[in-house]
């Protein structure tokens, strides 16, 4: 598929997550929209999504680590199939499946997370269970979690274990929920940093689809484990919301929500 289609795709998912909040009044918008483009790179290039739907042992496994961003998850996981694109509106609702973080009880998702720096171990916990298969297990972290010392427990346990079939993306759109990660708690250099724990590390644009699956597919080391971290930008797809740490969990009102709108739709329209 060529990137401009993936691009397309992942514009139209955006509009899906907007019309979720905005139905249930609840909701991550920035880091959903930041992590778009990765998701969709995953599910429509790099994961047989079939393989997930038929329960395959041989089935690669993804974990949300960053489960506050699960409406993107939901998005894409409607549009690959694994349930109706009208479930979503129930998301937020009383006593629905598609709550704020994802849970197993969700076709698709292979673990409840949302506890942020947990979805690493999770992570290097399948793939050394999985090691002499063919399964790869790809974990998307959001930047602010990397102040949890359990995310750098398991990067230890990883490296030492050569657990080459797993993989870490960063989504580092450089802002949490307090403001700037580098004021908040600094990373840089992060590459450095995942480098020095005995990993194989590339950067990459996270809103490239075809960067994200090259990074993820090409040349992978025999014996570490690999991070990619993926340069995004926070409420990526609207002016309105980019760049802006209080978008981590604000709500748009009705003007907001069509300007908002209205710039995804011209995003995607302009895809090609």
């Amino acid at each position: 598929m060529r990137s401009s289609q993936l691009k397309q795709i992942a514009f139209g998912l955006r509009l899906d997550v907007l019309k979720m909040i905005k139905a249930s009044k609840s909701g991550h918008i920035g880091g959903s929209m930041s992590c778009m483009d990765i998701l969709t790179a995953l599910y429509h290039e790099v994961i047989d999504t079939e393989k997930i739907i038929a329960s395959h042992q041989d089935r690669d496994r993804f974990i949300l680590s960053k489960g506050h961003c699960a409406e993107a998850l939901y998005a894409v996981l409607a549009g690959k199939g694994f349930f109706s694109k009208a479930e979503l509106m129930k998301f937020g609702s009383f006593d629905t499946l598609f709550a704020g973080h994802p849970s197993r009880k969700i076709p698709g998702v292979e673990a409840s997370t949302g506890a942020l720096g947990h979805g690493l171990s999770i992570g290097a916990g399948m793939a050394a269970g999985l090691k002499n298969t063919s399964v790869n297990v790809y974990v998307l972290m959001g930047d602010g979690e990397l102040a949890e010392g359990s995310v750098w427990e398991a990067a230890m346990s990883a490296a030492k274990y050569k657990l080459r079939n797993l993989a870490a993306i960063i989504d580092r759109n450089k802002l949490q929920i307090s403001g700037k990660t580098e004021e908040v708690m600094p990373l840089e250099n992060l590459a450095d940093k995942f480098t020095a724990f005995g990993w194989d590390v590339r950067s990459c644009n996270g809103h490239e689809p075809k960067e994200i699956v090259q990074n993820l597919t090409v040349n992978r080391s025999y014996d570490k484990p690999l991070a990619v971290i993926a340069e995004t930008i926070k409420g990526y797809g609207s002016k309105i919301m980019e760049n802006k740490s209080e978008w981590h969990h604000h709500i748009p009102n009705d003007i907001e929500y069509e300007q908002i709108k209205a710039d995804l739709m011209q995003r995607r329209d302009n895809c090609v």
